[in-house]
């Protein structure tokens, strides 16, 4: 079995195209159970973010899956194949540890470094294991993930080393050089990234902050960290006259700021920065037609941020990714071939025992001293032929081929197939 990555984001599309994929509330259990029900696949979860749709699956078979996954993805975006199949992208085997690796590092994101990209990770692996989608393979990959993402911020600055995509879009409405002193600001959501919109604007100064949200309650938990006011989405309206700044990120599958709407709330044009991180996206993009309208989302944001440059963080990130890929890849050829070791050295035990059985058998006046003597005799010569070959072969696993040194060990000692695939299971490994 091997691990395949198919998905798309925003470093291979268009926002238009994210946007056809991306998965509401219920869509991402629904999405996984539709990737195990394919004929290849056995483990399988998803990563669902405003930039990004990967399905991660452990497959028998690399060409069927890739069909079955694409399939999933242009079935969901309501477009033709040759719309959307140039946009996918596709990761197998060793460069989807690669590629998981480098995601959970952030060195794939939009803001390169941002601390979200972990907890996104960490909510895939949540959600395969609730589901019961996420077995050994997926579990032991991501795991090994997120210990690489941890790993990167403990040991670099990278995740300041770049700007968030809430700091990226201030700068580019311009509010963030003179501060948000005197603002006031409406966020529009209560998720991982509405806090960040949160805690930036009260970081800068924001002097009236406004959460409103669907669910009150996840509003007034924000809303309290942060001193700041909480309001449901039918009050959205009588907020919006009042903001400076429009932080939109709920998630939600359709508009929750139309044009009609900021048109009735401000009538007079006074100014208003629109910042609209969610996708689909929160803020319809007919409000530049109004007088007074700044609009910035994730489509103008996506250049600003492809063009920050974090030096030698980036470096050292790399650095590490390439080096616990290294490591997770010759962890994981040793244990490819360690049935086919314990297999042999368990035949060699049976033929030890069957042989002394013989003896015994044969010569029954040995006594239990003399019997014992023999025994551990003949283990320990069993014991050095098989040393060398078994050592050799831990040895190859760590370069290309590994399964074909494995499989000719299991030839020459014409092992069982089944007593090696009984190795794989945890019983037989104990």
């Amino acid at each position: 079995m091997s691990v395949l990555v198919v998905g798309i984001s925003h470093n291979t599309a268009p926002v238009s195209l994210l946007e056809s994929v991306a998965l509401g509330p219920d869509g991402a259990p629904k999405l996984v159970h539709d990737v195990v029900a394919c004929e290849h696949v056995t483990e399988a979860t998803v990563i669902s973010t405003c930039n990004r749709l990967e399905i991660y699956a452990d497959v028998d078979r690399f060409h069927g899956s890739v069909e079955e996954l694409s399939r999933l993805l242009v079935d969901r975006a309501g477009r033709s194949t040759e719309t959307l199949l140039p946009h996918l992208y596709v990761h197998y085997d060793d460069g989807a540890v690669s590629h998981l690796f480098q995601v959970a590092a952030g060195l794939d994101s939009m803001a390169v470094g941002e601390g979200q990209i972990l907890g996104q990770t960490r909510e895939a692996l949540r959600l395969g294991q609730e589901l019961g989608t996420v077995g050994p393979s997926l579990n032991v990959l991501f795991q090994q993930a997120l210990r690489v993402g941890k790993r990167s911020r403990a040991e670099t600055d990278i995740d300041r080393a770049a700007p968030s995509l809430v700091s990226a879009a201030l700068d580019r409405s311009g509010l963030a050089a003179d501060g948000l002193a005197g603002r006031r600001v409406l966020v529009v959501g209560a998720g991982a990234m509405a806090g960040l919109a949160t805690a930036t604007v009260a970081r800068l100064g924001a002097s009236d902050i406004v959460v409103a949200n669907r669910s009150r309650e996840r509003a007034d938990r924000l809303a309290l960290e942060y001193a700041a006011r909480s309001v449901s989405l039918s009050d959205l309206e009588a907020e919006l006259g009042a903001a400076d700044l429009v932080v939109s990120c709920t998630g939600s599958s359709g508009v929750q700021i139309s044009r009609d709407m900021v048109a009735r709330t401000r009538p007079d044009g006074r100014p208003v920065v629109l910042i609209d991180l969610a996708l689909p996206h929160d803020v319809d993009p007919a409000v530049t037609e109004l007088p007074g309208v700044t609009l910035v989302g994730l489509a103008e944001l996506a250049d600003d941020l492809h063009a920050s440059d974090a030096g030698r963080e980036v470096g050292e990130v790399r650095r590490i990714v390439g080096q616990e890929v290294s490591a997770y890849l010759a962890a994981r050829r040793q244990a490819s071939v360690t049935p086919t070791v314990v297999a042999l050295r368990t035949m060699a035990t049976g033929v030890v025992e069957a042989e002394m059985d013989r003896l015994v058998g044969r010569l029954p006046e040995l006594d239990e001293t003399t019997r014992a003597e023999v025994l551990h005799t003949v283990r320990r010569v069993a014991d050095k032929l098989l040393h060398e070959p078994t050592v050799r072969v831990k040895e190859l696993s760590n370069e290309a081929g590994a399964v074909s040194y494995a499989a000719a060990l299991a030839e020459l000692f014409a092992l069982d197939p089944e007593a090696v695939d009984a190795m794989t299971r945890p019983e037989g490994l104990r």
